[in-house]
């Protein structure tokens, strides 16, 4: 029995998840963070029959995977050697060998401290290590959910619009034909518009 015990023991830290990429430890296809309450969950997916590979966001909660925010909606990876890493600058990267897919693109002064986490509220966030302060965050990059907290329209500070667009279709994530913005030119507005409307 107690051998039983001390098995369990030693599989435990295997079995266990976390919801935080650092400079060390890159996260590959096959690897899932979970927030720290398990509501939300991130990983690389495919739909359907094909192989293109995504990084999306998910209820974790939920039986059917129901994705809430896709990192590569327009640039997937066509196999599973995709990489999401903290790179020498202190960005989160997603890249493919030697090839950069995507990148958080921010500037920081101390790129050694930078970590990203996914939130409870489903928001991944890449942070400064040392004070908690946010460089960039998915919430500033919907895909085709709204969620508590996120914001739609103009950021005046970084002078970022940020709006909701729908899927190509239900097995491509890509940037589909309607979009739903907030107006703020007047009295702010709520327009669902297709294509360039």
């Amino acid at each position: 029995m107690f051998l039983q015990y001390f098995l369990l023991f030693l599989m435990l830290p295997l079995c266990s998840s976390t919801d935080t990429i650092t400079p060390n430890q890159p996260f590959r296809d096959g690897d899932l963070l979970v927030s720290k309450q398990s509501r939300f969950a991130l990983g690389f997916f495919s739909l359907g029959n094909s192989t293109l590979r995504y990084i999306g966001v998910w209820y974790n909660t939920i039986r059917e995977q129901t994705f809430v925010w896709v990192l590569n909606r327009d640039h997937p990876i066509n196999d599973n050697s995709g990489v999401l890493s903290i790179n020498t600058f202190g960005n989160l990267l997603l890249h493919r060998g030697n090839t950069h897919v995507w990148s958080t693109n921010v500037s920081i002064s101390s790129v050694n401290a930078t970590v990203a986490q996914l939130l409870d509220t489903g928001n991944l966030v890449l942070i400064q290590n040392d004070d908690k302060g946010v460089l960039w965050q998915s919430f500033d990059h919907p895909t085709d959910t709204m969620f508590p907290h996120m914001k739609l329209g103009l950021d005046r500070r970084t002078g970022l619009t940020r709006f909701l667009t729908s899927w190509k279709s239900p097995e491509d994530p890509g940037t589909g034909e309607y979009s739903f913005k907030l107006d703020v030119s007047g009295s702010p507005q709520l327009f669902l518009s297709m294509g360039s409307q």
